[in-house]
């Protein structure tokens, strides 16, 4: 009984929302009374005679978004919560990721962060993953009721994404069966600027319908790299573009040259050595491991503030969603603060052809001069603002043929002399592509050759 009145006192605030009904209720919405608590048993997960489902909760990524969002998750009720992380606590986090202290540094961010929070929220559960979300099947995500991305990477957003989506199913009348279909809340930051949505998969827009919103990667001519650096971004990418296939800096157990992974400290700090030599060679300034890791992760500092204010609209979403106590976000908030303090809302609609979502098959048409190769085509492809490709893979269809394929290690030796081959080699015109990107499971998109007129 004093554990129960303890509860009652500690989530008082909580429980409040859940007891009396309000006028920006959702319609459906059933307060708790004395005799019936499923509102706050399904809340905190708490076990019951009834047998009250139980609300489990993921928030993918432990980094500033992550860390302020497990903080707001534990603090609002949320009691069974999962968190997933592939990263390591560098020092620079410890400025505004303020789960992780000194003593932290080297270790898993998923580890410690849940450590912290279980230890300063009495009652709360979180779990972590030290892993990549690509690590985990279907059946670990098809466990939760909500998953919240806390990510600065577009393609793993876009994965994440495409799993949701291809987890929802449908009835014999092609109705979607409610209990496939998991809420995704994402939320994302970038300086003074953030932004929050929500997605309700294959009924609302899902985060691929808006790919149109980012621009693609800042890209330079090879020439500027290899010839005439003028910035440190020069270096750098000319250290991870240009030297790395030249010196082959890194084999695996088999004698095969390694793909650069920014994951790997060992390969950024490869990278960065052989930028900053190429910087002095140029006098070029501002080459340090951190610009070095921000341009090939694409990353942007982040700004704690920020951080803590687009978290608080994602797990003030979470609430709204599970409690029914207020209405959703429909679907799209801006945040920007650089100059004053500006926000928008708006419903994103849904893409007729998005790649994820629309359910048909996509057949996209692209001007292809055969002359070029095979690699300067993928090249074209990840430049591309609606596909975005990270690593592609490329199969012909009539008459069948593995093009290219990056995974697995054994395959992409087999094939990797087709990527200096011209396109001719491997179709003409009217010629069918199926393309399949690591970054979007399930999906695969059909290109069309057009060849162009080579006097055009």
């Amino acid at each position: 009984m004093a554990s129960q009145l303890d509860e009652n006192k500690r989530w008082k605030g909580v429980f409040t929302l859940l007891n009396r009904n309000g006028p920006f209720a959702q319609e459906g919405f059933t307060p708790d009374s004395k005799d019936s608590q499923k509102l706050k048993n399904y809340l905190r997960a708490l076990e019951n005679d009834r047998g009250d489902p139980n609300c489990k909760i993921l928030v993918i990524g432990a980094g500033g978004l992550g860390c302020e969002l497990l903080k707001d998750l534990a603090l609002s009720g949320f009691r069974d919560i999962h968190v997933i992380d592939m990263d390591t606590i560098d020092i620079s986090n410890l400025n505004r990721q303020f789960l992780f202290r000194k003593t932290d540094v080297g270790k898993p961010k998923a580890e410690c962060a849940a450590r912290f929070i279980n230890s300063r929220v009495p009652g709360v559960n979180v779990t972590p993953h030290f892993c990549k979300i690509q690590d985990k099947d279907d059946s670990f995500y098809q466990q939760f009721n909500i998953v919240i991305s806390g990510l600065d990477s577009i393609m793993a957003r876009r994965y994440i994404n495409s799993v949701l989506v291809g987890l929802v199913s449908k009835d014999d009348d092609g109705d979607i069966i409610p209990d496939t279909l998991i809420p995704f809340i994402d939320g994302g930051t970038e300086g003074f600027k953030g932004q929050a949505r929500i997605v309700l998969p294959q009924l609302t827009a899902c985060f691929e319908c808006a790919m149109d919103l980012f621009p693609p990667r800042t890209s330079f001519q090879i020439c500027t790299l290899a010839n005439t650096p003028r910035l440190p971004e020069h270096c750098i990418e000319y250290a991870r573009l240009l030297r790395w296939d030249k010196d082959k800096p890194f084999v695996n157990a088999k004698g095969e040259v390694e793909k650069p992974d920014m994951d790997n400290i060992d390969h950024l700090r490869w990278i960065y050595e052989i930028a900053l030599k190429r910087a002095e060679e140029f006098d070029i300034k501002g080459v340090t491991m951190l610009s070095a890791k921000g341009v090939v992760k694409n990353i942007i500092p982040a700004i704690a503030s920020t951080n803590a204010i687009v978290a608080a609209l994602c797990a003030n979403e979470a609430f709204k969603i599970v409690t029914y106590t207020a209405d959703t976000l429909n679907n799209y908030m801006m945040y920007t603060g650089d100059q004053g303090l500006y926000t928008l809302t708006f419903e994103k609609d849904k893409k007729e052809d998005c790649l994820a979502c629309s359910g048909v098959e996509q057949v996209l048409t692209r001007e292809v001069d055969l002359k070029q190769t095979l690699n300067e085509f993928i090249d074209d492809l990840k430049a591309d603002p609606i596909l975005q490709f990270s690593a592609p893979s490329v199969n012909r269809t009539e008459p069948p043929m593995t093009i290219y394929m990056p995974k697995p290690p054994s395959m992409e030796a087999k094939l990797r002399p087709n990527l200096d081959k011209p396109m001719s080699a491997f179709c003409e015109d009217g010629t069918q592509l199926t393309m399949t990107d690591p970054m979007m499971k399930g999906v695969a998109v059909i290109i069309r050759i057009k060849a162009k007129d080579p006097l055009a």
